[in-house]
């Protein structure tokens, strides 16, 4: 089974990967641009050629389906996004897709037509790298998409988001479309994106939670002054007080370890030059955690620690909590299934987190869901140097056939 999925993925993968093929490596696939709806547009093509009943939504998310016999208004569904970060890899979200093509495909040359209908879903857009807004596809499936959010956003280039979604044949709804409710479980598949399975050097990732976060832009006001002619007890330097605040942050979320991870990740000192005490710096803060619970504590500890530093320092600050996102568990009866899965076939899998945001995050609370995670070589991803070794793509197809043909072709 493994070399027939290899051999799929060998056949289809690099055609898939020449839509958006960037010049400088790697895939530029944004949505609503013409190398995303090339990519649409051939994808359902091929999906079509195999027999499968293919259509877009409203929106341009691609669906391909697969009617059930005896239950065809109940659909197991699996996928993921096709659009890409610019100059990203050829597997983050697209990979997903294409493995529930694939798997779809087999399950119906090998056992024909499913009780319950499968479909594969391409979805239009997770990432935000064009506009600024995030899970356009999935929100749109499942009733969370608001128009008026999207209505007035442009790209860099000016190019507003209704314009780009008309220039594709799409029209923006006037009301946000309901959710869907014949999805009876929904099945992702990503790489990892991290190190873990490939440092435990296991193949398959069986996701029982994706992280919370809380996302904050600090700001932080002292004084600018003179570097020479300001003694060091006269100084409001904020840059110091950043320094503090950082180096102390980060030992707080070392030994509260893991799976919380704690990311200073922008910084931007003012005036920024040599001479100059840097009277104003604004940064950010990304904190991550499973638990609803620990991630509040915790960044509220923060909270008060960074406003003692600056007291201490004679600093001002303004603290802006901007995302404050719930950790989103998978379902315990899919997880659990999932698990006996891999046990029964013999694989070499872990049951563990996603430290990143996906799809699934937006299912979950409606339908049950279950992700599927593989090996990333080095961690990498988001990166032209994205990486899973060919044997680690295939059983993760294998098993996701494998899961949809328990969902779909069994009594449950």
């Amino acid at each position: 089974m493994d070399n027939i999925f290899r051999k799929a993925i060998e056949d289809t993968l690099p055609w898939l990967s020449t839509f958006g093929a960037d010049p400088s490596g790697g895939i530029t696939r944004l949505l609503y641009s013409p190398q995303w709806l090339e990519t649409q547009q051939q994808f359902r093509q091929r999906m079509a050629d195999d027999g499968l009943e293919t259509r877009f939504d409203a929106v341009g998310n691609l669906f391909a389906r697969l009617p059930g016999t005896r239950y065809p208004d109940e659909v197991i569904l699996s996928g993921s996004h096709i659009d890409s970060v610019v100059n990203g890899g050829n597997l983050d979200g697209q990979f997903g897709a294409l493995a529930a093509w694939l798997a779809i495909r087999w399950l119906k040359e090998t056992y024909g037509p499913p009780l319950r209908s499968l479909e594969m879903v391409a979805m239009a857009e997770e990432e935000g790298s064009r506009f600024p807004h995030v899970f356009w596809g999935s929100k749109n499936i499942m009733g969370e998409a608001n128009p008026a959010d999207v209505r007035d956003i442009s790209d860099a280039q000016g190019i507003g988001f209704v314009e780009a979604m008309h220039a594709c044949g799409f029209t923006l709804p006037v009301a946000a479309l309901p959710a869907r409710k014949d999805i009876k479980a929904f099945v992702e598949l990503h790489i990892e994106q991290g190190r873990v399975l490939e440092t435990h050097q296991q193949a398959i990732g069986v996701v029982h939670a994706i992280v919370g976060q809380r996302r904050y832009t600090v700001t932080l006001s002292g004084e600018s002054n003179h570097a020479g002619s300001t003694p060091m007890s006269y100084r409001r330097d904020t840059v110091h007080a950043f320094s503090r605040i950082c180096s102390e942050s980060v030992a707080k979320a070392r030994a509260e370890g893991d799976p919380l991870v704690l990311t200073f990740g922008k910084v931007e000192p003012q005036p920024n030059t040599v001479n100059v005490v840097p009277g104003k710096t604004l940064f950010t803060i990304d904190c991550r955690h499973t638990d609803a619970l620990a991630l509040q504590q915790f960044t509220e500890r923060l909270e008060v620690d960074m406003r003692q530093i600056c007291q201490q320092e004679n600093v001002d600050i303004d603290i802006d909590l901007w995302m404050d996102e719930a950790p989103v568990p998978m379902d315990a009866a899919l997880v659990a299934q999932l698990t006996t899965l891999c046990k029964s076939e013999n694989l070499n899998y872990r049951v563990m987190h996603s430290g990143a945001g996906h799809d699934a995050q937006i299912f979950a609370p409606h339908v049950p869901t279950c992700m599927i995670f593989i090996p990333s070589i080095g961690g990498i991803s988001h990166n032209p140097a994205e990486r899973t070794h060919m044997t680690d793509l295939a059983e993760g197809v294998k098993t996701l056939a494998l899961m949809l043909y328990q969902l779909a072709y069994k009594e449950l």
